[in-house]
């Protein structure tokens, strides 16, 4: 079974034509299986009258749907340029690091 490079190449490329074929397929398969499942769930959910929460839908998985988004905390801290800063977790302004740096305190930037 003497095969060349050519003759090997030339059976990957056809395998990867049939592999693209049959993904093709799997894809056609499963889009019409889908629809069919999309349409069986609205008759049930019309059916028995269903809402997103009864179904906890709308929360990406997320145990803790009642958080708050959005709020900000209050500012404890301004620039002399007026930026401020709540003092909460995560890194500090740039303004704040170069202030500290520069050898001034928080302090000095609380509002009052």
């Amino acid at each position: 079974m003497a095969s060349t490079l050519a003759d090997i190449n030339s059976q990957i490329k056809k395998h990867d034509e049939q592999i693209a074929q049959l993904r093709k397929q799997a894809e056609e398969l499963r889009n019409q299986e889908r629809a069919g499942v999309i349409e069986e769930l609205r008759k049930k959910v019309a059916e028995y009258g269903l809402t997103a929460a009864d179904l906890k839908l709308g929360t990406r998985g997320s145990k803790r749907s009642t958080a708050v988004v959005g709020t900000k905390a209050a500012a404890k801290y301004r620039s002399p340029t007026g930026e401020t800063w709540s003092g909460g977790r995560g890194r500090k302004p740039r303004w704040i690091t170069e202030a500290l740096a520069a050898g001034k305190s928080l302090s000095d930037f609380e509002i009052k």
